[in-house]
């Protein structure tokens, strides 16, 4: 399995994400396939591409199969990250029919909307082309399938912000009410930090120049969230921070404002659109020779 896997394999278990699925859709069985088709027929299928965008999600793919059967074949044509087109094969499949059109929608699920957010991301990514500004997540993700949907960003040539609330302090606007303000908010998180002897970053987000001024008077951070900046401001805070902390622009930035920011000089844009809002590529998994054996 690849790096992603290794990463993310204490957060994520892929053979618990299957059994849920086919818990879900199966139950007690495919009573079509089995009304049809013999047990014993083997037959083949290939992945088709139906539009232009980023494959993604085939890796995954090849992970589910195996964990469904582990005595189908599979021949990969197109690997992630590649730009498809219509009518394009990623990959085949061959084994037992019952066992194929089980995993057949679980794959296009995944494959489908993960396809998208990559095609998505690479969009965003491309109209940041020039500057160093990287396109980032959020944790605007469909509950239980987060890990996918993060993947894909990366497939797409963006980048992850946190998994979770676990692996890094990200300290926003109802923290800093809470807290009583936004140096209390960091001193607060700082103090935490040392007394359980933790290594992970702290991001604070700002609504103000004033609170820019404030955190760069204080410290004790690694990166500074614009949120909801003009372009006017993201341009003045991007001066006065003038390198000491990541700067990462956030809040309704789209494809017709993004280069814009891009071009501020800010290091991240974070856009909860590339998982909230997207559309899945169109992709179909396809019998392409069987029979009883």
């Amino acid at each position: 399995m690849s790096s992603y896997f290794s990463l993310y394999k204490q957060q994520f278990s892929l053979k618990k994400f299957v059994a849920n699925c086919l818990e879900e859709d199966l139950r007690k069985g495919d009573i079509t396939s089995l009304s049809i088709i013999k047990g014993t027929a083997n037959g083949k299928m290939h992945l088709l591409v139906k539009e232009q965008g980023i494959i993604a999600g085939v890796e995954a793919a090849c992970a589910i199969i195996k964990l469904i059967d582990k005595s189908i074949k599979t021949k990969v044509l197109i690997q992630d990250g590649r730009t498809v087109k219509q009518g394009d094969v990623v990959f085949t499949l061959e084994g037992r029919l019952h066992k194929l059109l089980i995993a057949e929608r679980l794959i296009l699920n995944v494959m489908q909307r993960m396809s998208g957010i990559a095609t998505k991301t690479s969009h965003f990514q491309q109209l940041c082309k020039g500057t160093k500004a990287k396109v980032i997540d959020t944790r605007k993700t469909t509950p239980g399938f987060r890990f996918f949907e993060k993947w894909a960003v990366v497939i797409g040539g963006g980048k992850n912000h946190r998994y979770g609330l676990f692996d890094m302090i990200l300290i926003k606007d109802n923290h800093i009410d809470v807290a009583g303000g936004i140096v209390e908010a960091i001193e607060k998180s700082n103090k935490y930090i040392k007394q359980n002897k933790l290594k992970i970053a702290v991001e604070v987000e700002t609504r103000t120049i004033k609170d820019v001024e404030k955190v760069l008077n204080f410290g004790k951070v690694q990166r500074i969230m614009l949120d909801n900046f003009s372009i006017s401001n993201t341009k003045k805070a991007v001066a006065l921070i003038n390198g000491k902390f990541e700067i990462e622009s956030s809040g309704g930035i789209n494809e017709k404002t993004i280069a814009q920011y891009a071009k501020t000089g800010v290091d991240f844009i974070s856009v909860g659109a590339l998982t909230h809002h997207v559309k899945s590529l169109d992709l179909s998994l396809k019998v392409i020779g069987g029979g009883a054996s």
